[in-house]
C-alpha cells in the first residue's frame, strides 16, 4: 500500500514496515537494501520478497553537490544504428537542458511476472527525474510502478499501442507508407509487394495502411498474396520474398517498411539473377545508415530519428517540470530519399520499357 507522503507525492512503506512484514530486524532489512552479504540466503529472499510485494522505493542520498538533474535513456539494443541516432538526439537535447543521461539496454525482462527489482531500484537510487524509452517496452508491472511512483516517462517510436495516456514520440508512419507506394507508382509499376515486420506492430501497421492508401487513391489492385510479414529478421525477408518471386505474377517493385529488412530482399533478389532497379525496384523505411550502404544504395522514407529523440527529451523535461502535454502521441513527418534502387518496370512484351503511369502525389 502506498500513503500520501508531504505536498500530496506518494511515499512507499518505511524500511521498519518491510522488516516487520519479512519478520526481521530493521538493521537486517537494511543490509538487504544496501546489498550487504552478511545476510542468510533465506532471510534475504524473505526481505527481497517483502520489498517487491509493498513497492518499496530505495531512496537516493545526496550531497548537495549534485548540480545536474539525471534522466535514464533504455533502448531494446545497443548494437544497432537505430539506438545510434537516437543516442545522439537525447546526448544534443540533454546538453541544451542541462540534464545528464544514463543509457542502459533492455530492462523489461521480469521474475514471476514482477518488474526487474534491480533497474527499478537503480533508476531511484541515482535519482533519475524520468525515463525515455526506444523501442524497449515497459511492462504492465514497470508502467503501473513508474507511475505509482510519479517518475515521467516518453516512449520513442514505441511498436506497440501504448496504454491510454502514455506519452510518446513517433514518426508519420501512415504519410511515409503513402509516399513509398505513391514513388513506385509514378514509375509505372502498378505490382507493388509489401515486406513489413511483425503482426499488429503500431509503427508497421500504420505503413502497411498508407501502402494500401496509396493503391487504393490509384485504382491499384491490393493483392494479398503480395503482403508478407517478417518481423525483424533479414532472413525471413529473403524468404518471403523468395515466395514472392515464385508466384504466378511476381512483383516488380517491392516496398519493405525497415531498411533492417532490406539486405534480405536484396540478397532473394540476388539469388533468382535479378537486378536492382532494371528487375525490381525496392524502397525501403527508416533512412539508417544501411540504407546507403547497400548496392546499388537504397531509395527510402526517411523518418527523423535523432529529432524524434529530442522532441521525446523535451517533452520529458516538461513532465518533469510538472507541465503535462496536451496530447500523447507527437508525429514527425517523413520524406522520401530517392537513391539508385528504383526506376520504371522492367521492358513490356515487344521490347518497350513501360512508362511511368502517373506522378507521385
Amino acid at each position: 500500500m502506498v500513503r500520501a507522503g508531504r505536498a500530496g507525492v506518494a511515499a512507499g512503506p518505511t524500511l521498519a514496515v518491510v522488516a516487520r512484514e519479512a519478520g526481521v530486524s530493521v538493521p537486517t532489512a537494511s543490509k538487504v537494501v544496501n546489498g550487504r552479504e552478511d545476510v542468510a540466503p533465506e532471510t534475504r529472499r524473505r526481505v527481497t520478497e517483502a520489498l517487491d510485494r509493498l513497492g518499496y522505493v530505495r531512496r537516493p542520498r545526496f550531497d548537495g553537490t549534485r548540480a545536474l538533474r539525471m534522466v535514464d535513456l533504455v533502448v531494446h539494443s545497443l548494437e544497432n544504428s537505430w539506438s545510434g541516432a537516437v543516442l545522439h538526439g537525447v546526448e544534443e537535447a540533454a546538453y541544451d537542458a542541462g540534464l545528464e543521461v544514463v543509457v542502459s539496454a533492455g530492462p523489461s525482462r521480469r521474475r514471476g511476472g514482477r518488474p526487474e527489482r534491480g533497474w527499478l531500484d537503480r533508476l531511484v537510487t541515482r535519482g533519475s527525474s524520468g525515463v525515455l524509452f526506444g523501442l524497449a517496452e515497459p511492462t504492465a508491472s514497470q508502467y503501473a510502478w513508474l507511475e505509482q511512483h510519479r517518475i515521467p516517462f516518453v516512449l520513442i517510436d514505441p511498436v506497440l499501442e501504448p496504454p491510454p495516456g502514455v506519452v510518446s514520440v513517433g514518426a508519420a508512419n501512415w504519410q511515409g507508407g503513402v509516399t513509398a507506394t505513391e514513388h513506385l507508382l509514378s514509375l509505372g509499376h502498378e505490382r507493388i509487394a509489401v515486406v513489413t515486420g511483425q503482426r499488429r506492430a503500431q509503427e508497421g501497421d500504420a505503413r502497411l495502411a498508407g501502402y494500401r492508401s496509396a493503391l487504393a487513391a490509384a485504382q491499384v489492385r491490393d493483392r494479398a498474396e503480395y503482403v508478407r510479414h517478417a518481423g525483424a529478421d533479414p532472413a525471413a525477408a529473403r524468404r518471403h520474398t523468395l515466395e514472392l518471386l515464385d508466384l504466378p505474377e511476381p512483383p516488380t517493385a517491392v516496398f519493405v517498411c525497415s531498411d533492417a529488412l532490406a539486405p534480405g530482399v536484396y540478397e532473394a533478389l540476388a539469388a533468382r539473377g535479378l537486378r536492382v532497379p532494371d528487375d525490381v525496384s525496392v524502397v525501403g523505411f527508416d533512412d539508417l545508415p544501411e540504407a546507403r550502404w547497400l548496392g546499388p544504395a537504397l531509395t527510402t522514407v526517411r523518418q527523423p530519428l535523432a529529432e524524434m529523440a529530442a522532441t521525446a527529451l523535451r517533452l520529458l523535461v516538461r513532465m518533469m517540470d510538472g507541465d503535462r502535454p496536451e496530447g500523447t502521441r507527437t508525429e514527425l513527418s517523413t520524406r522520401l530519399v530517392e537513391r539508385a534502387s528504383t526506376a520504371p518496370p522492367p521492358a513490356a512484351p515487344g521490347g518497350t520499357r513501360r512508362a511511368p503511369a502517373r506522378a507521385a502525389g
